[in-house]
Parts: structure tokens; sequence; C-alpha cells
């Protein structure tokens, strides 16, 4: 009782490290993709941000 694998020795390891190792390995394949979306999106929200603070400006 004291191991817990012995009782169940067909149940995979954890879905999320594997998920996790994928999702890096992906990140790392489309570099430049990843990146460029990285960038727009702070840019939009710097624009969503400076806009809002002009329009609700007293």
């Amino acid at each position: 009782m004291t191991n817990s694998s012995s009782t169940e020795p067909n149940q995979p390891p954890e879905p999320q490290d594997s998920y996790v190792k994928l999702a890096m390995r992906n990140m790392v394949r489309k570099r430049g993709i990843s990146l460029k979306h990285f960038f727009l999106t702070t840019f939009g929200l710097i624009t969503l941000l400076i806009g809002l603070s002009y329009l609700t400006k007293p």
C-alpha cells in the first residue's frame, strides 16, 4: 500500500507533462510566429490602454 504505482501498472504518466512538452516544442519550432503574435498583442494592448485613457480624460 505504500507504493501506489504497483496497484495500477497500466496507468500512463500524467498527461499534463506531455502537453507542456509538446507546447514548448511547438513554441520553439514556430519562434517567428510566436514573437510576431507577442509583439502584435503587446502593441494592441498598449494602444487600447492609451486610447481608453485619452477618451476618459476629464
